[in-house]
């Protein structure tokens, strides 16, 4: 398989380099200190057309393809992670589906607006007591007339406290468990749609996540997304998908690490000397950056295969896996690298290693995908 980027693959990366350079590396301690949701910069991303990458323009998106995607989420997720989450959530969480899922109408009115970055959108699955096994859900859905009332509740939602609309799953026939599963759009202007106060997260702080509330509240059946009993379909396919953007941040987050560590390496002396002259030292740097490209590996053949049209559920689960659990050694051995230093708030080591605690877990843990790498691997 050849990973040698097409020119507008390479120009996606270098204009998203210089702007993670620019207009997000700068402001990233801050905004982790605030939790500050970067407005500013998300809406100048939706005029790059970063908020619908893989949209066609006709749906008001870029039109480009899943590795260039996977370039930028590393690209902006070097940058700044949570800034990298806020644009993985809406391309591949909402778009996605709404793209691969909807009729022309819902397309027009409840994508296009999104995939152009005028409006922002969220994914909303998990439950306070339902996270890998979303067949526990009880959120309900029940059709009344030409609507259905939502009822129940959804929380750590990533985009949920600033999103416009939301992509909702609920149950309308409990009985047959995840085939009863269906999917809806819910604009958070709805009655009876409410939301908690942002969430005190360890890293990421730049995006919002919250808990969402549905009280009796009605939405128009034409927000229904496919067919009632089409949701857990819908879910675990845009979930591959959302394991892309997840491996991309992952791997922009160790790589940030990685580079912060090598140069603090060659400029911290100990023993009459840099400490990147140092062996163990060396070992340690030899490893990451090895992890590194290993992970951008794996998640470029996982955006391929999806790119080819074939199913990527096992390519994306290693690319999940493997970036996550490479982010968090990186970070952890930068921070290693930094000494004293890299405990301290004042350097950006201490933030990489918070921010990749994350990306283990959400989108499928580790153990989760670990068993459909399993499924797959017993398969044959």
């Amino acid at each position: 398989m050849d990973f040698t980027l097409t020119e507008e693959q390479q120009q996606v990366r270098e204009l998203c380099r210089d702007f993670a350079e620019k207009e997000l590396r700068p402001h990233a301690k801050r905004w982790d200190a605030e939790h500050s949701f970067p407005r500013e910069a998300v809406k100048v991303l939706g005029e790059m057309g970063l908020m619908g990458v893989t949209v066609p323009s006709e749906w008001g998106g870029a039109g480009m393809d899943a590795v260039a995607y996977a370039v930028a989420m590393e690209e902006l997720s070097r940058g700044c992670a949570g800034t990298g989450v806020i644009v993985s959530a809406q391309n591949s969480l909402y778009c996605d589906p709404l793209l691969h899922f909807g009729t022309d109408d819902q397309k027009r009115e409840l994508l296009k607006p999104f995939a152009s970055g005028e409006k922002l959108g969220a994914f909303a699955l998990t439950e306070p007591t339902s996270g890998s096994d979303a067949a526990e859900m009880r959120t309900v859905a029940v059709a009344r007339g030409d609507e259905y009332v939502l009822d129940g509740t959804k929380n750590f939602i990533t985009n949920g406290p600033q999103a416009d609309a939301i992509l909702v799953f609920a149950m309308t026939d409990r009985a047959k468990r995840h085939k009863g599963i269906t999917a809806f759009v819910v604009p958070t202007d709805a009655k009876g749609f409410t939301r908690a106060k942002a969430d005190e997260k360890v890293g990421i702080r730049a995006s919002g996540s919250c808990t969402l509330y549905f009280e009796a509240c009605a939405i128009p059946s034409r927000y229904r997304l496919g067919q009632e009993g089409d949701g857990f379909k819908i879910a675990m396919q845009t979930l591959d998908g959302g394991r892309i953007g997840i491996a991309g941040q992952a791997l922009g987050i160790a790589r940030a690490a990685l580079e912060e560590a090598v140069a603090w390496a060659k400029e911290r002396k100990a023993f009459g000397k840099p400490i990147g002259e140092l062996q163990a030292i060396q070992f340690m740097l030899a490893d990451m950056a090895t992890e590194v490209d290993a992970a951008r590996l794996l998640t470029l053949r996982a955006a391929a295969t999806k790119d080819a049209g074939k199913r990527h559920t096992a390519e994306a689960a290693m690319a999940k896996l493997f970036a996550s659990e490479v982010a968090e050694r990186v970070t952890s051995k930068a921070l290693q690298i930094h000494g004293g230093y890299g405990y301290m708030k004042e350097y950006d080591a201490e933030r990489h290693w918070r921010d990749s605690r994350i990306t283990e877990i959400y989108e499928g843990t580790s153990e989760i995908q670990r068993l459909v790498i399993a499924a797959s691997v017993l398969k044959g």
